[in-house]
């Protein structure tokens, strides 16, 4: 009875914590700039961040980045990515006059993770760098890079853009950041590069499949998937067969739920985007596995948006699905969506893509309703963008 007084008595405590701290962040508000105007240009060195993860040197450590099949678990780089995208933004923002920053820095989308070494050893040292590379009136993109450290030297292993906003200390509207002063060419360079990245999700944006049409070339590739899939012997619209080594795309799911708890709270009492990230990919991960029937590589992680923030005690609901192959390659989407148990309503919080490899041609993934032809095709649309990166 004593033990369970002070098991509640404790989380009474850390709930009134939380309020109070989220109470003081309100504060703040009169701290925060009226216009970008009002804020000093800062470089790209000002938000330069390093910072090590010591596999190697300590194996207590390891156990939380170590998988059954002695590799590194790639949710937890996810996860460490996150924070380091917070961190250099926080970087880029800091104000030497302020005790503590006005700023709600949260992360609004994981624009690309491409992978350079598809093996990430539990054993040797890993060294995380970044900065940020270009700022909007509210917006940040930080480009972050992951090495490590094999025969005497780092090596690369991964390059990461991520866009973050900047909001309010309640988290409830945009605020303003610091410019941004790109010194000398390289840094011209890639200031020109987060503004072609812009205009590049923009693109995408407009030519959404859920907002317009498919291209022609893509409307043809519909009815012959279509047409290879009618039953020849009954000429009906309505019967179909699936070819030799194929899945229809309606066999090719896998499911999760998550309950979300309090220990996976940011600041802001919602849920930390990379312990999302990280439940996304290991039930895509898995989803890849099942369906190619061996344990598959990583290629790239693309767009993944944050459309909500997920509110502590949510049911969250993650639901992967193949949508497209090539050869050896899967293409998964995962969708996250918090179910409120008393209204019924579904809401989206995030999409996520990934692109795998397995070590053998896996079969065709077929779709059967237009619903899943849109799936398909806007998997096909993402995997042709990792494969001309």
């Amino acid at each position: 009875m004593t033990c369970k007084k002070k098991s509640l008595m404790l989380v009474n405590v850390v709930h009134s914590d939380h309020q109070q701290a989220m109470a003081e962040r309100v504060s703040l508000s009169s701290m925060l700039a009226k216009s970008q105007n009002d804020l000093p240009a800062k470089t790209m060195k000002d938000s330069y961040l390093e910072v090590h993860l010591p596999l190697g040197s300590e194996p207590q450590l390891r156990e939380k980045y170590l998988t059954f099949h002695n590799t590194v678990r790639f949710g937890r780089i996810l996860e460490d990515l996150d924070s380091l995208a917070v961190l250099i933004s926080y970087s880029h923002t800091y104000n030497p006059e302020l005790k503590r920053s006005p700023l709600s820095i949260v992360t609004a989308l994981v624009d690309k993770i491409d992978m350079r070494h598809h093996v990430i050893y539990p054993d040797c040292d890993i060294k995380f760098t970044g900065h940020v590379t270009w700022v909007g009136n509210t917006s940040i993109e930080a480009k972050m890079h992951m090495s490590q450290f094999r025969e005497g030297a780092y090596a690369p292993v991964l390059d990461a853009t991520f866009v973050m906003v900047a909001r309010d200390p309640e988290n409830k509207r945009a605020a303003f950041v610091n410019p941004l002063n790109p010194q000398g060419a390289e840094e011209e360079k890639l200031l020109q590069e987060g503004e072609a990245n812009k205009s590049r999700r923009m693109g995408m944006s407009r030519a959404s499949l859920l907002k317009v049409a498919p291209t022609a070339e893509e409307r043809k590739i519909v009815h012959s998937l279509f047409l290879n899939t009618l039953d020849t012997q009954t000429v009906s619209f309505r019967s179909r067969i699936l070819p030799p080594n194929s899945v229809w795309m309606q066999d090719a799911k896998l499911k999760g739920l998550e309950i979300c708890h309090p220990q996976e709270r940011n600041i802001f009492n919602r849920i930390f985007g990379g312990f999302l990230m990280r439940k996304a990919y290991e039930l895509g991960w898995a989803n890849a596995c099942s369906f190619g029937g061996c344990r598959p590589t990583l290629l790239a992680v693309d767009d993944i948006l944050f459309q909500k923030p997920v509110e502590i005690g949510s049911l969250l609901l993650l639901s992967s699905q193949v949508c497209y192959t090539e050869g050896k390659n899967i293409q998964v989407r995962v969708h996250s969506e918090v179910f409120d148990p008393l209204t019924r309503q579904h809401n989206t919080t995030n999409v996520f893509h990934f692109t795998f490899v397995s070590d053998r041609d896996v079969p065709n993934i077929i779709p059967e309703t237009y619903g899943e032809s849109m799936l398909y095709l806007d998997g096909k649309r993402h995997f042709n963008q990792t494969v001309e990166h």
